[in-house]
């Protein structure tokens, strides 16, 4: 890592990795909650989060939606490859107007964009597939891998 971007990097204390290490285990626990756990005040804690929110560290809070209680059951990868890396900023674009595409990356290797389907059944992937993805120009061909189940997920390690 070049100086500049080491001097871009927020400086965060012991105090800040431990507050993090606890909001992002539960973004719900109460702020005095983990005061007490650091051993400092809720005020503390509160200047610390609002701080490193406004360094970017914190990226907000969300409910996070288990996607198979709403009949989301077919998760899905798809590698696109693109007529020409020119596109990609378009296709991202349509992409996004595709509901059940719920992410979407701009990737080295053989795929140029790399995204994330969350469809009701493997018919609904289809679907998408062949109305939505086969459409949309500058795609040239797909790759699709359905998942059989996330065995983790988590967040970068605080250290």
């Amino acid at each position: 890592m070049s100086e500049d971007q080491n001097d871009a990097l927020p400086e965060l204390d012991s105090l800040d990795h431990k507050i993090l290490t606890l909001i992002t285990r539960n973004a719900r626990m109460p702020f005095l909650e983990v005061a007490r756990a650091c051993g400092v005040s809720g005020a503390a804690v509160h200047q610390r989060v609002q701080r490193m929110a406004s360094l970017g560290v914190i990226a907000g809070s969300e409910f996070v939606v288990n996607p198979e209680k709403l009949g989301y059951n077919t998760c899905a990868y798809m590698g696109i490859y693109l007529e020409k890396a020119k596109y990609h900023t378009r296709v991202a674009e349509a992409l996004m107007k595709i509901p059940e595409v719920v992410e979407c990356h701009y990737v080295t290797g053989q795929y140029a964009i790399f995204i994330k389907l969350l469809t009701k059944t493997n018919q609904h992937l289809k679907q998408i597939i062949d109305e939505g993805l086969q459409d949309i120009e500058g795609i040239v061909r797909t790759e699709t891998f359905i998942s059989l189940g996330m065995d983790f997920r988590r967040q970068v390690p605080i250290r």
